[in-house]
């Protein structure tokens, strides 16, 4: 009868208790006012966006899809990150198990022999057997905001994950489209250098023939080495990005398999960007640090709740005697509640709650730089893509108004109208523009490299 009295008083107070703890004071979380641009682009006011795309069906190439595949299943910075995922996953559930009550269990046992003086020997045992039950009542809510804080950290970290898969899917992309562009600009320079081999050729019979001086030849050779010395600068290049590839895909470095640099990529006239207010939702580094705002705003709220004072009950049941075989004989049982107020501590919580609120200032401007980041790359992506296409075409008629240009000018040079330098100039001409016309093709793909991540695509699949 008395267990169930006991128990019956206990129930209640838990009770009483967790009416008492139903608030959670302090200034809840609200998004800052972030006062949007109307457009991402002012062609195009439509909601969809390429970020929304798989990133398989951005990057087609089915060598760099193997890439990007390989580079989320083992780079380290990926493993690290869900490593960070499964770390706070196991903290947020510390934090709710603070929440509830602790139970244990005591089992004691003590053999005491004294005597004296020598003549007064006694024996004082000892044997517990007892349940305990610990429960920090959370009357102003600084449990729940410690668990709000620990959900913060963990959606974060997930979302650090997110971010960090967008921008590897990026950076894989842009080196490998840099790789193989450096492939075409080799293949552009040899084939100049036997250009020029063929070049000194005939400067060295026209000059032994006496058709032309002795400088046009020197020359000749002078614009052989200069053209030659681009091959070994561009073969450093290429390794380079090789090892930054292999080291992306976690691996040793090594050759890395690419196909041919296309002659030209192909976009559609205007790509969907969507609306301003969905970027904040696509981008998920600009998510995560809403959760670190979130989390700092949840840091406030427990040294507020600090200063107030808490609560703990205790309770503990079972038996106790100094005869082993009484113990289940022996009923014994305690409850008690603990209150703490802080009394004086020289000013500790007052300035931990205005430390807080200071960091709760900076997780607001950061949060809105990162917002302000965010536009500034989707508004350069959008140009750079719109202008894209202009740029090649510029540049294709370079190209091949050099190629007239030098075809005319070999004739004219072998025909004597023209000196050697007039050649070279043409020459030079056309190496550049070849050069410049790989380059816009590059460029072309990384200008959609660039504004798939600014628009927060690559990572939800």
């Amino acid at each position: 009868m008395k267990v169930t009295k006991l128990t019956y008083y206990f129930l209640c107070i838990i009770l009483a208790t967790s009416l008492l703890a139903s608030c959670q004071i302090g200034k809840h979380y609200s998004r800052p006012e972030l006062n949007l641009p109307h457009t991402l682009d002012s062609l195009s006011v439509d909601t969809a966006s390429i970020g929304d795309y798989a990133w398989e069906k951005i990057y087609t190439d089915t060598t760099l899809q193997a890439l990007i595949r390989k580079t989320l299943t083992y780079n380290k910075d990926m493993l690290i990150a869900a490593s960070r995922v499964k770390e706070l996953a196991a903290r947020k559930r510390i934090a709710i198990g603070d929440m509830l009550p602790q139970i244990g269990l005591r089992v004691y046992a003590e053999r005491e022999r004294e005597n004296y003086g020598g003549n007064h020997y006694s024996q004082d045992d000892e044997f517990d057997l007892k349940g305990t039950m610990s429960w920090e009542i959370d009357l102003w809510g600084k449990l729940r905001w410690a668990k709000d804080k620990s959900v913060a950290d963990l959606i974060g970290s997930i979302e650090n994950q997110r971010a960090l898969k967008m921008s590897l899917v990026a950076e894989v992309a842009q080196t490998y489209f840099e790789l193989v562009a450096l492939d075409n600009e080799l293949a552009i320079v040899r084939q100049t250098v036997d250009a020029r081999r063929e070049s000194l050729h005939l400067a060295r019979i026209r000059y032994e023939g006496g058709l032309t001086s002795e400088t046009a030849f020197r020359q000749a050779q002078v614009e052989l080495a200069r053209t030659a010395t681009l091959v070994p600068d561009l073969e450093r290049q290429i390794t380079l990005k090789e090892n930054d590839i292999a080291f992306l895909t976690g691996d040793y470095p090594h050759h890395i398999r690419r196909t041919a640099l296309p002659e030209d990529v192909l976009l559609p006239a205007s790509l969907p960007v969507g609306l301003p207010s969905s970027l904040l939702e696509r981008r998920p580094d600009i998510r995560e640090a809403e959760q670190a705002l979130i989390a700092a705003n949840a840091e406030v709220g427990i040294a507020f709740t600090s200063l107030f004072p808490s609560l703990t009950l205790n309770a503990s049941y079972g038996g106790e005697s100094d005869v082993l075989s009484e113990l289940l004989k022996s009923p014994w049982h305690l409850l008690s509640a603990n209150l703490l107020q802080p009394v004086f501590s020289w000013g500790k919580n007052r300035a931990r709650l205005k430390a807080q609120k200071a960091a709760l200032e900076g997780a607001t401007q950061a949060y809105e730089k990162v917002v302000l980041n965010a536009f500034k790359e989707a508004y350069n992506a959008i140009a750079d893509f719109n202008k894209s296409k202009e740029i090649y075409e510029t540049r294709l008629r370079l190209e091949q108004a050099s190629k007239s240009t030098l075809d005319l000018a070999q004739l004219q040079y072998i025909n004597g109208v023209i000196g050697y330098m007039d050649l070279l100039d043409a020459q030079r001409g056309y190496l550049n523009a070849q050069i410049g016309l790989s380059n816009a093709v590059r460029d072309k793909q990384i200008t959609v490299v660039r504004l798939y991540k600014a628009l927060g695509g690559g990572w939800k699949n």
